[in-house]
């Protein structure tokens, strides 16, 4: 019988890392821990609060939010119907859920700016590449109720931080406001009639998209395309003057923090709910896929969801590509555990557990062998696992109370009471971080 395969689109992270010469096969799942506990520190010292939501929604969700003349709800989607008949859809996003959670459970009663973050998996029906997947994480702040230019800059911030706390070199961030509804309908109006004449040189889905959703056409990656909206008209020649002035706050607010940027007027993000702000943090190291983090502002969103009128702003960073570049910058490193216990005999086997579980009540990270086999063959398993001492119980040992600690670098091996291992384990602790200090020199 042949063993099933996971799906097209669909990675394993796995405890460690697997490699087809030097290309990564499979990620590591401490590079992807590192990154959720950076992220969880920097957001929690921010305030921002966790919130999971589901990962099935009504499709009728992001058909209105994110939009339906968008690929992601045209082509992109998975959804089905349940068997009560409704109309269900995988998330492709998370602000959307995010937003509805802040409706269903009243949070804008509680006053106040909202401040939320949130990580998981996402699912989008994808050609699946390096660092893009068809079920795919990522970690997303969002900040509702406040309309300042200072929430802008933020959550910006924050994502700067972020990436910067994980190491990550090589990184641009391009900027740009698409303004609110009524500059982008002048805007709209220009750039159709200006594509209008080039309709028949444009690359299929810009043709579709003239009509339905021409500013998407800025993104497009055709190069014939992309030659032809290099003259196209700045959306920024098109801002009002309340949306001028909030972008320019927001340019001064970034300049004083130090931040970096580049302004990139064909930057319209691929969601209709974007207003004003819009940004991307992209990587050289990462080729085509460039885009690390994604976001902006949403003003219209959460009314049209059927909440009250809310300013809302937020981002997402996709954890493939993230993970990715933290690996090309440093391959991971397994976690080993602090003592390796190998036991053979009935009555040694026994004890070898108790002990395991004495060693970890008090901080230890032990790993107990349970094959039974052959002491040389637990030995090798200790010697591989990485951990700075093994720890012998044989059934002698075992009846006597004592047990034997080998160090496995410096094969220096001795005798000693359970009872005194167990009464001094700080003393423990401290041997083992000088053995790996021994090591690491």
């Amino acid at each position: 019988m042949e063993p099933i395969q996971s799906l097209p689109g669909t990675e394993d992270i796995l405890p460690k890392a697997q490699f087809v010469g030097q290309d990564l096969k499979v990620a590591d799942i401490h590079t992807w821990q590192r990154v959720e506990a950076t992220a969880r520190d920097i957001l929690g010292r921010a305030a921002y609060r966790e919130i999971r939501t589901p990962t099935f929604e009504a499709t009728s969700l992001f058909e209105r939010g994110i939009g339906e003349a968008t690929d992601v709800v045209g082509k992109e989607m998975y959804s089905f119907k349940d068997k009560g008949d409704r109309g269900c859809t995988l998330r492709p996003e998370g602000t959307a859920g995010v937003v509805r959670a802040y409706i269903q459970n009243s949070l804008y009663a509680q006053g106040g700016v909202q401040r939320l973050w949130y990580t998981g998996p996402m699912f989008r029906y994808e050609r699946p590449q390096k660092g893009r997947q068809r079920q795919f994480h990522q970690v997303g702040v969002e900040v509702l109720g406040s309309a300042d230019p200072r929430a802008d800059v933020e959550v910006i911030a924050l994502a700067t931080d972020l990436l910067q706390a994980l190491g990550l070199t090589n990184l641009t961030f391009y900027l740009n406001s698409v303004g609110d509804k009524g500059d982008r309908a002048r805007y709209r109006e220009a750039l159709v009639d200006y594509l209008t004449p080039y309709a028949a040189d444009l690359d299929a889905d810009s043709r579709d998209r003239l009509s339905r959703n021409p500013l998407r056409i800025l993104d497009s990656k055709d190069d014939k395309t992309q030659a032809i909206t290099q003259a196209a008209p700045s959306i920024l020649d098109y801002l009002g003057p309340d949306s001028k002035r909030h972008f320019d706050q927001v340019l001064a607010q970034l300049s004083a923090l130090g931040i970096v940027f580049e302004l990139n007027p064909r930057l319209v993000r691929g969601l209709d709910y974007y207003t004003h702000t819009a940004f991307e943090i992209q990587s050289s190291d990462l080729g085509a896929q460039a885009t690390v983090c994604g976001g902006g502002r949403y003003d219209g969103l959460v009314d049209a969801l059927g909440g009250p009128v809310t300013p809302a702003v937020g981002w997402a960073i996709g954890l493939e590509r993230l993970t990715l570049l933290l690996e090309a910058l440093q391959p991971p490193v397994a976690m080993a555990p602090d003592i390796y216990i190998v036991s053979r005999g009935e009555l040694a086997e026994a004890n070898a557990l108790q002990l395991a579980q004495k060693l970890r009540h008090q901080g230890l990270a032990v790993e107990l062998d349970l094959s039974g086999s052959a002491f040389g063959k637990q030995f090798k398993r200790a010697d591989r696992s990485g951990a700075a001492a093994c720890l012998i119980v044989g059934d002698d040992e075992a009846s006597h109370g004592t047990v034997q600690v080998k160090w496995l670098v410096s094969g220096e091996q001795i005798s000693c009471s359970q009872a005194s291992l167990l009464s001094d384990v700080d003393g423990f602790l401290q041997q083992i971080h000088n053995a790996r200090l021994k090591v690491a020199m």
